[in-house]
């Protein structure tokens, strides 16, 4: 990791870019509004499942796909409390799972403060991304409250003839240069929510 973004030696054509912090918190939000709803307690959220929702949102169809995640993280943490595998340096990073969709590789970055915040790197690691021919679908989920700004003004200043970028969030976000999906439907299916169950 350094100041210039996340440069491993090759892309694959699709890449999660994941503020992991983020993406821990909301998955609480969820479980703890949707069980009260429900009354009862829901699962931790399976990543390998939720990951395969999220392609298919976002286009990707089942074949031989081959799919980076990128998780960034605070360098203090060493677990995700609300989703499996929790490690994300012992379960998850270097780690690979496949199945009709594809293979889905891990990659779990540490963000030390002392040296570049997450916003920073999150940002840093989006621009390399948006001017990397190799990667032909880029798949974000930012925390969208603590640097939205940022990302909406590098994807706006970037071209993009032959990218499609998907940005995740938990609610609609107009004015973004990307396809906006919501992150809660996925989600709710990877936890086993039908919408029979929710009276939809």
């Amino acid at each position: 990791m350094n100041g210039m973004g996340i440069q491993p030696s090759t892309w694959e054509e699709n890449v999660f870019l994941i503020d992991a912090d983020w993406l821990d918190r909301f998955v609480y939000d969820v479980r703890l509004d949707f069980g009260k709803v429900l009354k009862r307690d829901l699962p931790q959220a399976a990543l390998d499942c939720w990951m395969d929702y999220l392609s298919l949102d976002a286009g990707l169809r089942p074949g031989k796909n081959t799919v980076q995640i990128i998780l960034l993280y605070d360098s203090k943490r060493k677990k995700l409390d609300n989703c499996v595998p929790q490690s994300l340096n012992k379960e998850l990073d270097g780690k690979a799972f496949k199945d009709n969709i594809g293979e889905f590789l891990f990659s779990a970055v540490p963000v030390d403060n002392q040296y570049v915040s997450k916003k920073d790197l999150f940002v840093q690691s989006l621009e390399a991304l948006l001017s990397e021919n190799g990667v032909k679908r880029l798949l974000l989920i930012p925390d969208i409250v603590g640097y939205g700004t940022d990302i909406q003004q590098s994807l706006n200043n970037a071209e993009l003839p032959e990218k499609k970028i998907v940005l995740f969030s938990s609610q609609p976000l107009p004015g973004f240069k990307c396809v906006n999906e919501i992150l809660t439907f996925s989600l709710l299916a990877t936890l086993g929510i039908s919408s029979e169950e929710l009276g939809i």
